[in-house]
């Protein structure tokens, strides 16, 4: 398979690609950057593109499975109206350009308790994209609503420093499994196994789920 990535310089996404080019199943991996990854493979091509003129790069989205971890923090983004570009136009933009050109298959790295009617923000942002997503005609749809990500984050946030080690007590507190953090290796083996595994035509997952799919035999999957 060919499998388009968006988001490859970010935590999940860097480990994703690592995945997928160990991953026999796929033969071409097409990533699309702002910046360079500063990695060279076989089956590797990278495109920097300019998510703001996607008449330069729609017709390039061409493929069998989109996976998008495209993010950011609205520390980095500096705005709640910066941050919304990148957690929800630019990937809707993107994903409806891969629907438009035959892609059969999206994963995507959502987030925990999204949702289009939250009160928070960050929440109700990743809700919106979702819904819309899930209106794109797609053969197959998976959404991955991970907790606190953990693993080797070129950009320190804060929020991880501090909250990781108390989720990490917390969980094992009765009622609290659900505050248990995922590396995004475990994150990124469930995404690829989602592009085999469809139960239904849009499969949505929880912490909890999220972990149960990395783990799935192929017999399972199967």
């Amino acid at each position: 398979m060919t499998a388009l990535v968006i988001g490859a310089t970010g935590l999940v996404g860097s480990e994703l690609v690592d995945q997928l080019l160990s991953d026999n199943s796929f033969g071409k991996i097409i990533v699309f950057v702002r910046r360079s990854m500063g990695k060279e493979h076989s089956k590797l091509t990278e495109h920097i593109i300019d998510f703001d003129s996607p008449r330069q790069w729609n017709m390039l989205v061409q493929g069998d499975v989109l996976f998008s971890t495209l993010g950011t923090t609205l520390k980095q983004a500096g705005s709640k109206g910066a941050q919304f570009k990148i957690d929800y136009t630019y990937q809707y933009q993107f994903a409806k350009a891969a629907s438009e050109n035959g892609v059969k298959q999206y994963v995507l790295v959502s987030a925990a308790n999204s949702s289009p009617n939250s009160k928070i923000f960050y929440s109700r942002m990743k809700g919106i994209l979702e819904k819309d997503i899930k209106s794109l005609p797609f053969e197959y749809i998976s959404i991955l609503r991970p907790g606190m990500l953990t693993g080797n984050r070129k950009d320190k946030r804060m929020g991880e420093i501090i909250g990781t080690p108390i989720l990490q007590f917390l969980q094992h507190l009765p009622g609290l499994k659900s505050l248990k953090p995922i590396s995004a290796t475990v994150v990124s083996k469930a995404m690829i196994k989602a592009t085999s595994y469809h139960p239904e035509r849009i499969n949505e997952y929880t912490l909890s789920e999220v972990f149960k799919l990395a783990y799935k035999s192929t017999t399972e999957i199967k």
